[in-house]
């Protein structure tokens, strides 16, 4: 079983007791699948970003629910066919567990000694690199040559080289 989020558009000229039973079919559809609802949450009518279907307005129901991911598909399967719904989206909710040190990305919120993050080093070390580029980038406009620069060059020299001889390997292949 995993835990799903299901966020529904229904039409908002919709009568009270039809919208209910409209939520009510929905919700059966899971239970009937093997699914065992969590929550159930309407939101209200909301303003949409965009006409679809030609409304300006819906009414919006969040549902929390356990199911088989096996069993999605035929219950989306029923929500596209529905006229009631306008929309809907289906989304896995993941299991947030503990999560170690050793789990954590590189670049999180990790304090040291002094209280500082591992972000912020990493921030004020960019800026640094970012600070020296430009200083870089002032000295070429002078034109100062740079070491770097001559390494590059010879590189991109070799790399050159290197797909001359390829094409020329290849050619032979074919003859």
């Amino acid at each position: 079983m995993r835990r799903y989020e299901l966020m529904l558009l229904f039409r908002p000229d919709l009568e009270d007791d039809k919208l209910q039973s409209a939520v009510e079919k929905v919700t059966r559809a899971i239970v009937n699948a093997g699914g065992a609802l969590t929550k159930v949450s309407p939101w209200g009518k909301r303003r949409l970003a965009y006409d679809i279907q030609h409304f300006r307005e819906a009414s919006y129901f969040l549902l929390h629910f356990d199911i088989a991911p096996a069993q999605i598909r035929e219950i989306e399967r029923g929500l596209l066919i529905s006229e009631e719904i306008l929309r809907h989206l289906v989304v896995v909710l993941e299991d947030r567990g503990e999560m170690s040190e050793e789990d954590l990305p590189p670049a999180a919120h990790r304090e040291d000694e002094d209280g500082e993050t591992d972000q912020d080093a990493g921030d004020r070390e960019r800026a640094g690199d970012e600070a020296d580029g430009a200083a870089e980038a002032d000295a070429d406009a002078d034109g100062a040559a740079d070491a770097d620069e001559a390494a590059d060059a010879d590189g991109a020299a070799e790399a050159e080289e290197a797909a001359e001889a390829e094409d020329e390997n290849a050619e032979k292949a074919e003859a």
